[in-house]
C-alpha cells in the first residue's frame, strides 16, 4: 500500500501493569512467548504491504528501541522512509509532564507527519493484541467514501474505552459513547482508524490552538457532534487491550486456545519480531506439558500445565508450574510449585518455593528477583 503510512502509539505505561512496566512502555511487554505486544501491530502494516510507519515514544523506551531496531524484522528499513521511532522532539507549548492524550502525542511529532509522503495515516495502538487484516480495512475504507474508518471489535477484551452505536446500515457511525467498559450497547473501538494526512493535520493544528489533548474525548467527539460519520470496518477475531496486570494475564492465557491462537496467527499474515534465536528446548526424561506455549533454549524437567515460557527458562525436576508466564531467562528450583504468576526477566525462585495467585490478580515478579 503505497500510499498509506503508520502511525503507533507507544507513549504510555499504565501504572496498573505494575512490575510489567517499572522499566518499559507496554508496548514492548513480553508477550505469548516469544514476541512483544508491538509486534501486532507492526506486523498488521506489514502484511497489508505498509513499510513506512512512526513510533510515538516518550519515555521508558530503551526497551522498545532495542526490540525495534532499524525495523529490519518487518521488511521497514529503508535509507528513505522505514520505520522511524519519534521521542518528543516537537513537544507543544502547552505540555508538561506525561501526554494527556493521543492529540497531544500526535503534535509533539508534527513536524515528522507534516513530511509524510503519503496520503494517508493508519493511528494503531502499541498495547493492542489483534492481528488486523488492514488490507481488507483499506479496501472497505476506499469503498465507503469516508473521511475516517474506524476499526472495530464485536468481542474485544480488557481495556475497551469507547463504542460506537451503528447506524441503521450496520457499516457507519455518527455517535460515540465515551469511558465504555468491555461490555456494553454498540461495537468496541480498537483505537485504530483509517484518514487522510490532511484530515488527521487539519485536526492536530485546530485542537492545539485551542489545548485539546484528545483524539476520541474531545477531536473525534466534535467531529460526529458536528455531523461527521465514520465508516466502520469490524474485525471479528481475537482482540485484546492490555492495561492491566489482569488484562495481561487473561490475554496471554487466552493464547492458548486453539481458535484464538489460529486468530492471533494466520498462516497468511504472520506475526514478526526481532526476538532472539537459540537452539531447541529440551524436556527431561520426567518432564510433563500439557497445553504450553514453549520458546527455543528452554530447559524443562518438571511439569508444566497451560504456561508460557519464554526463551532461556529453566524448569527443574520435581517443579510443578499451572497458569504461569516466565519470561526470558528465568529459573525454578527444584519442588517448586507456582501458580497464576507472571515472573519478569531473569527471576530465580529457590527449591521448595510456594506462591500461588488468582486468574484475576496473578502475582508479578519484578526483573532480577530471588525468591
Amino acid at each position: 500500500m503505497a500510499d498509506y503510512h503508520g502511525i503507533i502509539f507507544a507513549y504510555s505505561a499504565a501504572p496498573e501493569m505494575g512490575e510489567l512496566v517499572r522499566e518499559r512502555t507496554s508496548a514492548s511487554v513480553p508477550f505469548c512467548a516469544r514476541y512483544r505486544l508491538i509486534d501486532f501491530s507492526l506486523s498488521s502494516l506489514r502484511n497489508a504491504g505498509i513499510r513506512n510507519a512512526g513510533v510515538i515514544m516518550q519515555r521508558d523506551y530503551q526497551s522498545l528501541m532495542d526490540h525495534c531496531a532499524s525495523g529490519k524484522a518487518w521488511d521497514m528499513t529503508r535509507k528513505n522512509g522505514g520505520l522511524k521511532l519519534l521521542p518528543p522532539f516537537g513537544l507543544p507549548e502547552y505540555h508538561s509532564g506525561d501526554y494527556v492524550g493521543t492529540m497531544e502525542a500526535l503534535n509533539a511529532v508534527s513536524t515528522y507527519i507534516e513530511d509524510i509522503k503519503e496520503d494517508n495515516v493508519i493511528l494503531m495502538q502499541g498495547n493492542l493484541c489483534a492481528n488486523i487484516d488492514l488490507e481488507a480495512a483499506i479496501a472497505c475504507h476506499e469503498q465507503s467514501g469516508a473521511a475516517i474508518t474506524a476499526i472495530c471489535s464485536p468481542k474485544a477484551q480488557g481495556g475497551v474505552r469507547y463504542r460506537y452505536i451503528l447506524n441503521e446500515d450496520g457499516n457507519s457511525s455518527n455517535r460515540l459513547l465515551l469511558n465504555q467498559t468491555e461490555k456494553g450497547e454498540g461495537i468496541a473501538s480498537l483505537e485504530a482508524y483509517i484518514l487522510s494526512k490532511e484530515l488527521l493535520l487539519s485536526m492536530m493544528k485546530t485542537k492545539q490552538q485551542t489545548n485539546v489533548y484528545r483524539f476520541h474525548a474531545e477531536a473525534l467527539f466534535e467531529y460526529l457532534n458536528n455531523g461527521g460519520k465514520l465508516n466502520i470496518y469490524v474485525h471479528n477475531g481475537f482482540a485484546a487491550f492490555i492495561t492491566t496486570k489482569g488484562e495481561y494475564f487473561k490475554a496471554a492465557t487466552d493464547i492458548l486456545a486453539p481458535e484464538n491462537r489460529r486468530s492471533v496467527f494466520p498462516g497468511d499474515r504472520p506475526v514478526r519480531t526481532s526476538g532472539l534465536e537459540g537452539v531447541s528446548s529440551y524436556y527431561g526424561a520426567e518432564a510433563k506439558s500439557r497445553n504450553c506455549l514453549v520458546a527455543d533454549n528452554c530447559i524443562i524437567e518438571g511439569e508444566i500445565e497451560n504456561c508460557i515460557l519464554h526463551s532461556g527458562v529453566r524448569i527443574a525436576k520435581g517443579a510443578k508450574l499451572k497458569n504461569c508466564v516466565l519470561f526470558r531467562g528465568t529459573e525454578v528450583g527444584e519442588n517448586s510449585e507456582l501458580e497464576c504468576v507472571v515472573a519478569d526477566k531473569f527471576v530465580k525462585f529457590a527449591p521448595g518455593t510456594a506462591l500461588k495467585g488468582s486468574p484475576k490478580l496473578p502475582l508479578v515478579i519484578p526483573k532480577g528477583a530471588e525468591i
